[in-house]
Parts: structure tokens; sequence; C-alpha cells
């Protein structure tokens, strides 16, 4: 029996395409007739004009749980099922928020940096416990961020679409949040919404000893008003995992030991790598012996 053809949109780890590979014929680049699956990262873009190319497309799956590039009304449309890897990456995505936010207060890549260049007399840091936490987006991610921070915050906060049966204070809005917070973490989804949602008025609202972390997209976060803050002193510090136009990171940023920089790796561990790819194929394989997926997007 022929296997499937399966369009490849982005690139994807090498287990992952090797299993792939046992499974379906794999295209990549152009689409050719035939193609019944598309797999892709979190950052895949699959748009209208590509759908309109792929008449047989059954079902998309991907390898995350972003979906802005996705033309999601374009496929309820067709009725075309689109699944995400949710939950499985959701612990070491918020321990990574935690992580950048301590390194940031405590220098941690700037004082590895300096004792590796054979130095040892630093700046002062600053002291993380104790602070005002504010979380833009508490879905899943953002959940797991408040229950890690909640200990040694002064005061938990956040801001979501409506407020949450949860211990915390809920602040209607990014500006209050911010206006409120010493660290100010974004963990909302990408999309129109919330594009460039972290403009120079919410930097100058966190202020000078404010601290943003970054773990949900580069769109949320205008990147010039961003390092122009970070260069003028109107924001102490930043810990980013996601960029504007990645793989591209700003010289700027690169340059400022107060920021402290990562190439998306939010869910970049051996754990949640294997549980992602394992659930990306349980998807596939359900899908085509006729079974109920296991994560479809709503």
């Amino acid at each position: 029996m022929p296997r499937p053809d399966l369009l490849l949109i982005s690139n994807v780890p090498a287990p992952l395409r090797a299993a792939l590979a046992e499974r379906f014929t794999l295209h990549e680049g152009a689409p050719v007739p035939g193609i019944r699956a598309v797999v892709g990262g979190g950052m895949a873009k699959l748009d209208t004009a590509l759908l309109e190319q792929l008449p047989d497309l059954e079902i998309v799956a991907i390898h995350g749980i972003g979906h802005d590039g996705i033309d999601t009304a374009a496929l309820r449309a067709r009725g075309i099922p689109l699944t995400l890897t949710p939950d499985v990456l959701t612990e070491d995505v918020a321990d990574l928020a935690i992580a950048l936010m301590l390194a940031v207060h405590r220098r941690i890549a700037a004082n590895d940096a300096l004792v590796r260049a054979g130095g040892w007399s630093a700046p002062l840091g600053r002291r993380a416990s104790g602070r005002r936490i504010g979380i833009f987006g508490l879905g899943r991610i953002g959940h797991a961020i408040a229950l890690r921070a909640a200990p040694f915050a002064g005061e938990l906060l956040y801001t979501a679409r409506s407020e949450k049966a949860v211990p915390w204070r809920f602040v209607p809005d990014i500006a209050a949040l911010a206006e409120t917070s010493d660290v100010l973490v974004l963990a909302a989804p990408g999309g129109s919404d919330t594009q460039n949602i972290v403009d120079a008025e919410i930097l100058d609202r966190l202020g000078p000893d404010g601290v943003l972390v970054n773990i949900a997209r580069g769109s949320l976060v205008d990147e010039d008003a961003l390092v122009a803050a970070l260069a003028e002193g109107r924001i102490a510090g930043a810990g980013l995992d996601v960029f504007a136009h990645e793989p591209q990171v700003p010289e700027a940023l690169k340059a400022m030991n107060q920021v402290v920089l990562a190439p998306h790796q939010g869910s970049a561990t051996e754990e949640s790598r294997t549980e992602m790819r394992n659930l990306v194929l349980a998807n596939l394989d359900a899908h085509f012996a006729g079974k109920p997926l296991l994560t479809p997007l709503g």
C-alpha cells in the first residue's frame, strides 16, 4: 500500500523527520499533487495561497503550540483539522521563564562570561525574590509560570481575557499590569491581537527597575522600542527566548549585558521533544486509521 504524501512546511527535529519518513512520502518546498498531510513547527506559515495548492489536504499537525502563522479560518472552512502538542511542553517552557528572570536579576550570563574571560570583580545584581511579578496570559504556560513564581514573589498579578479562579490578583489590561509589576512575563499567544502589544508606552510603565521576560512570541514586543528602552535605562533588563525576526537577533541586544538571550529553547529538552514527537505521530496515525485525534485545536 503506498504511503501517504506529506509536506513539511518548516524544519522539524531530525528524530521526527526520521519517524515521518517511515510512515509517509516526504516532500519539501513547492507542493506536489496528492499531499494529504502537512507538518511544521510552531513558527510554520500556512496561508490561503499555500492551502489553495493543497486540494487533497486532510490534516495539519504542528510540532508545538504556536499556530499564529496558520490560517485556521481557511482550515475550518474546508473541514481540515489542526493538531498541536499542548501540555507536554508546558513545564519546560515555564522553567525557562523562571530561569530567564533569575538570570537577568543575578547577572548569570554576564558573570559567566566575566569569569571565563579571567575576571572576578562583577557589578552587583538585583534581588529576585520579593518582586511583584506580572504574567500576561494565564493559559497553560502562564499558569505553570505563576505556580513557580508564587512562592518567592512579593505579589503575583496576571492579565488574561477574563478573571480566573486563582489566588492571584487579576489586572484587566497590560498597561496596568506593567505599571504595577517589577517583572513582566509574556506568556500570551501571538497573532494580530497581540502584535507589538509591548511598545514604548508599556515599557515606560514597567519602569527603570523593571525586567521583561518573553517566552511567548517575538511578535508581542516592538523590538526597536525594547532596544531603545534598554539602551536608555528606561527598563533594567530583559530575558528573551523569542525574537521578532528569528533567527535574526538585533546586534544591539547581543551587546547588552543586562539582557539574557536564548535561541527559542522553551521546549528544548529531551523529555519535551520526545513527547512532542510522539504526539505529532499519534495524531497522524489516528487520522489515517480513522480514529479520533488526540489534541485537535478546538
